[in-house]
Parts: structure tokens; C-alpha cells; sequence
């Protein structure tokens, strides 16, 4: 079931949104060649509750951090570890999630470590675009697959390929709600947007093909020809004009 939020949950999702932005700033600055991702990883636990939240990630299903860090052809659900050292050139996609009485936000990013190369530099941007034109359909009486369509097509347009297992959602009171937003899919299909909407859009994108595979951690993804990849995440509000962006200061 997909839920139209209050105005008074609108209002705290805005601030667990506030705090996962703030969390991405704080780490923004902290990447650099030597730092470990358990280092990021203990400074958003930090800024998450020095601000009065709950890591939406820690010991979901099991994860053992507060934020998953991906490195390179890792796509999703790194596991961070003193032992995981940043290097110059590096991706660092980081997935942040906080819960503020009750209502979470949900945020991914990934950064350039140092010096990156030209197609990694590329990719950044295109895989960032990508989300960006997914959200411009992100308004009332548009359909969901409008979204999808969007980010499939910019970002195979700039000669990437998006990854099918993995999917943005629905996001409130529970980390993951109705509905699964695929990033790729042909348009005006589904559900139809509604006004007080809270959804995650994020696109996670491959430079080689879309094939990932799951490592025996049960939870780091990579890409199966490993090649690198990137995510970017918002959560987003639907308003009749168009969307809100949450997780931003």
C-alpha cells in the first residue's frame, strides 16, 4: 500500500532528511586517499545521533554499519572496515539513512577520492544526471514509470547500463515502503503520483554491463565484468508542481 504523508510526518522526514544531508557533508569532506570506510563509517554514526536520529541501517536485516560504502565496482551494501583503505582515483559511493521520531530519510552519493580518471569522472556526472531527469517527472498525475523511463534513457544515452537488481522505493515510517521504483522500464505505466508521495529514487549505474553479483558477505554487490559503478539517491516528496527534495540542508 502506498501512503500519502501528514503534514506533520512531511515535517519529519524533512528533518531525518536534514540530518542524512548533513551526514553526507560531514563525510563529503572526510574522503580522502588513506581514510578507512570504517572511519566514514563511525563519523556519520556520529553526526546521525549527535542529532537526535537512529541509523536507519545499522542491524537492518543484519547490516552491521550505520552507512553502506561501496568502493569502485562495488554497487551497493559495502560493508565498511578499518582494513578497506581509500585510494587516490577511487568511487566511493556512500548510502546514508537516518530515523528522526520515527520517519526516516535516505540518501546515496558517491564521491570522487583524489584524482579520478576521465571515464570515472564521467560517469559520476552521467549516473548524477540520471537521477536528475528522473526527477523532473517526479510530480502529481504522472506516472511512476515515467520516472523510471527517464533514468533509463539518459543514462544508456550516455553508453552506461543500469543495474535491474536493485530498486528505488517507498520511504516513511518503514526504510523500504510501496512502491519499487525500477530505474529502467518504458513510460506511463503504473501507479499514478499523488500529492504527499514519499519516495527514494536511485539510480545505481554501471560503465561496463548491468550483470552484478552479490559476494559471500552476503551483502557487497559488484558488478560482474567489474567494472565501476555509481549511486545516487534522494528522497523526495511529490507535490502537485513538481517534488521536494528532503535529504538536503
Amino acid at each position: 500500500m502506498v501512503t500519502r504523508k501528514s503534514k506533520r510526518e512531511i515535517e519529519l522526514m524533512r528533518e531525518a532528511g536534514r540530518i542524512v544531508a548533513l551526514a553526507h557533508y560531514e563525510v563529503s569532506k572526510a574522503i580522502k586517499p588513506g581514510v578507512s570506510t570504517k572511519e566514514l563509517d563511525d563519523l556519520v554514526e556520529r553526526v546521525i545521533r549527535e542529532n537526535d536520529a537512529i541509523p536507519s541501517f545499522l542491524n537492518y536485516n543484519g547490516f552491521p554499519a550505520s552507512a553502506c560504502i561501496s568502493i569502485n565496482e562495488e554497487v551497493v551494501h559495502g560493508i565498511p572496515s578499518p582494513h578497506r583503505i581509500l585510494a587516490d582515483g577511487d568511487i566511493v559511493s556512500v548510502d546514508i539513512g537516518a530515523i528522526y521520531k520515527g520517519y526516516h530519510g535516505d540518501s546515496a552519493w558517491s564521491y570522487a577520492c583524489g584524482q579520478v580518471s576521465e571515464e570515472a569522472s564521467k560517469l559520476l556526472e552521467g549516473t548524477k544526471a540520471s537521477l536528475f531527469a528522473g526527477l523532473e517527472y517526479a510530480k502529481a498525475n504522472n506516472r511512476l514509470s515515467d520516472i523510471s523511463h527517464a533514468i533509463q534513457v539518459t543514462a544508456e544515452g550516455l553508453g552506461f547500463s543500469v543495474v535491474r537488481e536493485f530498486v528505488g522505493h517507498g520511504v516513511g515510517k518503514h526504510l523500504h515502503e510501496d512502491p519499487q521504483i525500477p530505474n529502467y522500464g518504458p513510460p506511463h505505466r503504473g501507479l499514478i503520483l499523488k500529492s504527499g508521495m514519499t519516495l527514494a529514487i536511485e539510480p545505481m549505474i554501471n560503465l561496463g554491463n548491468k550483470e552484478v553479483k552479490v559476494l559471500s558477505d552476503g551483502w557487497t554487490t559488484i558488478t560482474r565484468d567489474k567494472s565501476l559503478s555509481a549511486h545516487f539517491e534522494h528522497t523526495i516528496l511529490i507535490k502537485d508542481d513538481g517534488y521536494e527534495i528532503l535529504t538536503t540542508l
